[in-house]
């Protein structure tokens, strides 16, 4: 049994003193808080430019009107692509990257972009409503998915930890699109309000009623799902080995290209005739929409296994205790673990207990890539921090987790002796009153329940 985690920084190979820190003698544009401030800079700057284009175009009124019915689906996309991130959650600061981005630098991208070549195509044809139907087929899915596809390449490139798998690309770029969907929802409510109130249009008739049934009722997923099939190719590339060039550039590259393409068809379907929109949605967007869904809940069960198969090695170490494998790899357990923290600890205590389960998570994770062979060169500095990391909450943690495993763990079935037991009227019937007082207890002296099953 481990009594102390290892150091988790790397030392000096013969005096064992911690080395220092690389980041010390960085240069000033290496450092964290000049990339974070810049980047920041640059959201807030394409915020307020985002702003003031989408007002100038709706008005204020309309721009009001928008923002309320733009907000409504929002709350439900985060809450769904959070969910799919429970398994090894990644820091909010990501996603608040992503959903800004979307919602600001990509959005000014996208309008700017479009906006310039529908123009340069209709002074270049001499006709205006060709050059609208090449910008929506043609131009503005490239533009769009670029623009929105630069947010998961910045965290693939320098959130490289957070970032580790087919789930993690799903989130990202399904965060992405969120924000972007939310600011061009804003502009078209917003025109469509400022429509009806030229036109005197009210009530189910009117083009606000009209716009918001297509774009917040019926797909409300449309741009993340254009997305996500970036965010998966990225996510694949997540798996591959630093060795496999090819397959990790390639992915990428089909994701967006898939994504391109489904943008464009959602786009050009007003062009296939009177029900052309319906016949894409029925026939290309939910079924897409289905095997999604399916894949990425599939991806999250396997994710849970290799939980349950890799943390086995660390509780035959004494990092963990036996049952914890099983509690780690079942997000009902790892629910009834924070809940029973919170209970008798308090909310410090459960949020102890969810930082204990997302490091374990890293850690299996980080176990798995390294027996397939796909660990970066600091395997071993990476493990010995997410040890230490567990070794410092294991007093919250580990109470907390042995209750949830008892809780949920399915007891494991005891086949009674094909002959007949002497002095008992029946089978595992408890003979003496001590037996009878064991059989009873509320939680066995050895739980009767295996911590590896699934």
């Amino acid at each position: 049994m481990a009594t102390c985690p290892p150091h988790p920084y790397p030392t000096a190979p013969l005096t064992g003193a911690p080395t220092a820190d690389p980041l010390r003698h960085a240069h000033w544009w290496q450092r964290a808080w000049v990339r974070y401030g810049a980047l920041t800079t640059l959201l807030a700057i394409s915020g307020l430019v985002i702003l003031a284009l989408v007002r100038e175009e709706t008005g204020t009124e309309g721009f009001l009107v928008g923002l309320g019915l733009a907000t409504l689906p929002v709350p439900l996309l985060m809450a769904a692509f959070r969910w799919l991130d429970r398994v090894e959650p990644g820091p909010w600061r990501n996603l608040l990257f992503c959903f800004a981005w979307g919602a600001c630098a990509a959005a000014l991208i996208a309008i700017v972009a479009n906006s310039f070549a529908t123009r340069w195509i209709a002074t270049a044809t001499a006709d205006p409503s060709r050059a609208d139907t090449l910008g929506a087929t043609v131009i503005a899915p490239v533009v769009e998915e670029t623009a929105k596809a630069a947010a998961v390449l910045l965290v693939f490139l320098f959130r490289r930890r957070d970032f580790t798998g087919i789930l993690d690309g799903v989130v990202t770029a399904g965060v992405t699109a969120t924000g972007f969907a939310f600011t061009e929802n804003i502009l078209y409510l917003g025109t469509a309000f400022g429509t009806d109130q030229l036109t005197g249009g009210t009530g189910i008739a009117s083009v606000t009623a009209a716009t918001f049934f297509v774009r917040i009722i019926m797909s409300p997923f449309a741009h993340p799902l254009f997305t996500v099939l970036t965010g998966i190719g990225f996510g694949i590339s997540a798996l591959a080995a630093d060795r496999q060039h090819v397959r990790r550039v390639a992915f990428p590259l089909s994701g967006l290209l898939l994504a391109m393409g489904m943008h464009a068809m959602w786009n050009g379907s007003s062009t296939f005739g009177e029900y052309g929109f319906f016949a894409v949605y029925a026939a290309f967007m939910v079924p897409i929409f289905g095997l999604l869904t399916w894949l990425v809940i599939w991806t999250r069960q396997r994710e849970l296994k290799t939980v349950r198969a890799e943390l086995p090695a660390y509780a035959v170490a004494g990092w963990l205790s036996p049952v914890e494998p099983y509690a780690l790899g079942s997000m009902r357990a790892r629910r009834i673990a924070r809940q029973y923290a919170r209970r008798h600890a308090g909310r410090a205590a459960a949020r102890e207990v969810a930082q204990y389960e997302a490091y374990a998570t890293s850690l299996a994770f980080l176990r798995h890539r390294g027996r397939r062979g796909r660990a970066g060169a600091d395997f071993v500095l990476r493990e010995r921090e997410l040890l230490g990391e567990l070794w410092r909450r294991r007093e919250a943690a580990r109470p907390a987790l042995d209750y949830a495993a008892r809780i949920t763990a399915p007891p494991v079935p005891v086949a009674a002796p094909p002959w007949p037991v002497h002095g008992a009227y029946g089978y595992g019937c408890p003979t003496t009153p001590a037996m009878q007082t064991a059989s009873t207890a509320p939680y066995p002296a050895y739980p009767a329940y295996n911590p590896y099953r699934s």
